[in-house]
């Protein structure tokens, strides 16, 4: 399927294609995503809760809910929504992606759909979801304005997206760059561009002028003495995480 040229950056599609059989392995070149999904997890779960006033503690908390995870990967994160009960489509630009999470699923008895698409594309055929989990893909995209735009327009009115990038100032740079890539050699190289980083406020700004109202915003704050994440109201200068609605 033909990207839409407007968001797609092709070097990035590239980066993640070329790490794609990777995404299940704990200690792979995502370690740093599987360390961080709970954390992603227990955000996400709460803000879909909250928003659609689902108790958790049920069997299946989202039955009835369609969710798009956007930028799924190998479905770390549809995974999780499918075992809660959501309708969940997973569409990646990555084609290679795609067949890794299909098979996972498969292999963990569950059923999600997965897409070689982009959200241009989706939200040009019609398609509508409850909630889009947009998780740490708007600083690889090339117009982060119009792939808002997009994601916008893919949810139904009263509908939730969650958004998580990383800010852009000099500790980022150190962590995120420095430290995960040349430092503990956590990503390849390159994954990351310092210049497409995203300040909480900038994509507050974005979000808005997508045509969504921010509701929250958190930081994820990574301990290295207990080796795990946490979620912090305060503390947003590296990883973060925003929510925010569609109004009715």
């Amino acid at each position: 399927m033909q990207a839409n040229p407007t968001t797609i950056d092709p070097q990035e599609v590239a980066k993640f294609e070329a790490m794609a059989a990777e995404w299940w392995d704990p200690n792979g070149k995502f370690k740093p995503l599987h360390m961080l999904n709970p954390c992603r997890l227990d955000y996400i779960t709460r803000q879909i809760a909250e928003e659609f006033d689902r108790d958790l503690r049920s069997e299946l908390p989202f039955a009835g809910l369609r969710i798009l995870d956007i930028g799924c990967g190998g479905g770390l994160l549809a995974e999780p929504m499918a075992r809660l009960g959501a309708d969940v489509v997973g569409a990646d630009a990555a084609a290679g992606n795609i067949p890794v999470a299909r098979v996972h699923a498969e292999q963990s008895g569950l059923k999600v759909d997965y897409r070689h698409t982009t959200a241009e594309d989706m939200a040009a055929a019609g398609e509508q979801f409850d909630a889009v989990l947009n998780m740490e893909v708007v600083e690889h995209v090339a117009d982060p304005l119009a792939y808002l735009t997009a994601c916008q327009t893919l949810l139904k009115p009263g509908g939730l997206m969650v958004c998580s990038t990383i800010n852009r100032n000099p500790k980022s740079y150190m962590m995120a760059i420095i430290g995960a890539e040349h430092v503990m050699r956590w990503l390849p190289k390159g994954t990351h561009e310092w210049s497409k980083f995203i300040t909480p406020d900038e994509l507050f700004d974005l979000i808005r002028q997508g045509g969504l109202t921010p509701v929250d915003r958190q930081g994820f704050v990574f301990n290295p003495l207990t080796w795990s994440w946490r979620l912090s109201d305060r503390d947003l200068s590296v990883n973060y995480v925003t929510a925010s609605t569609k109004p009715t």
